[in-house]
């Protein structure tokens, strides 16, 4: 295998690794194909968004945000107090008589859409665990001038599994016809999601001062599981 291929795969192999856990971008971009709104330019942002992070953490960012638990709490706290808004508003559709059925009711403009993608990617701490550090620090052990090639390979892997997840969604409307599927659904969005801002919550105040000597202490504290 050449090296060029080497690279290639095992960027791939790591991010498809990482991407496939049930979280809040999968949930919103399977919600957003059921209803059949805004997939591609969805699909398009968080792949992009995947690859300009990886591409950071090769750079070199990855050791920046180790050394700033500043902002790691920051980062922490904001997405929590989002993912609980977004679990909230899930449970009152979830208990409205009026429950969403696809194709019906008012949904999201493309602005609205974008900006609650931006709002899971980058008031996400686990992103950054996920993109900057874990795949930054596996790219940057790549040979110098393959380390293009492993982030786009983690790349593709992000743009395949969103348009998948985006698109395929259409093959389960006709069970999405029935109110009580996205009731279901909602609630399992509700949950979801204040579960994930209760373990940043939880992460960012744990018990125990990092060591401050060791840049990678810190960010363990706030980062305890990989992307929601």
């Amino acid at each position: 295998m050449t090296p060029v291929l080497s690279a290639f795969l095992s960027g791939f192999a790591l991010s498809a690794a990482l991407i496939v856990a049930i979280g809040a971008q999968n949930l919103f971009v399977l919600r957003q194909g059921l209803r059949g709104e805004h997939v591609g330019p969805l699909v398009i942002f968080f792949g992009a968004s995947d690859a300009m992070l990886i591409a950071a953490g090769v750079g070199g960012m990855g050791a920046f945000l180790a050394a700033a638990p500043q902002l790691t709490l920051v980062l922490a706290l904001g997405g929590a107090a989002f993912l609980a808004w977004y679990g909230i508003a899930a449970f009152r559709r979830m208990a409205s008589p009026g429950a969403l059925t696809a194709g019906v009711s008012e949904g999201l403009s493309l602005g609205q859409a974008l900006a609650t993608g931006a709002a899971f990617t980058f008031l996400n701490p686990h992103v950054y665990l996920d993109t900057v550090l874990l795949m930054g620090t596996a790219g940057s052990a790549q040979p110098e001038a393959v380390r293009p090639v492993f982030v786009i390979g983690a790349a593709a892997a992000s743009f395949l599994w969103f348009a998948g997840l985006g698109y395929g969604a259409r093959l389960l409307q006709p069970v999405f016809r029935r109110p009580s599927a996205w009731r279901v659904l909602d609630g399992v969005v509700g949950v979801v999601m204040l579960a994930l801002a209760a373990s940043l919550v939880v992460g960012a105040f744990a018990e125990g001062t990092p060591d401050r000597s060791d840049p990678t202490a810190s960010t363990s504290t706030s980062f305890e599981a990989s992307r929601p």
